[in-house]
């Protein structure tokens, strides 16, 4: 994670959104009175989304947990994938 002030990103864009989509990093953009900014990639961003998402439905969460730990003790089965027309 980097920290940075406005100027400083302002005057150098290119290259803190190359560092958040080419090397994932997070910059935490400072600015006055605490209203801090972050820029992250699309990518992360939407990593971010998809797991509020997942942990915000509980049912769905503990299924996916329990599913993790069948796969980890070796509980799989290998499936056709059904190619739908």
């Amino acid at each position: 994670m980097i920290a940075t002030n406005y100027s400083e990103v302002r005057n150098n864009l290119k290259t803190y959104c190359d560092k958040a989509t080419k090397d994932y990093e997070t910059i935490i953009i400072t600015r006055k009175n605490n209203e801090n900014v972050v820029l992250m990639s699309e990518e992360e961003y939407n990593n971010l989304m998809e797991n509020l998402y997942i942990r915000s439905n509980l049912k769905y969460y503990q299924r996916l947990v329990e599913s993790i730990k069948e796969a980890e003790k070796g509980n799989v089965k290998e499936h056709d994938l059904i190619e739908v027309d």
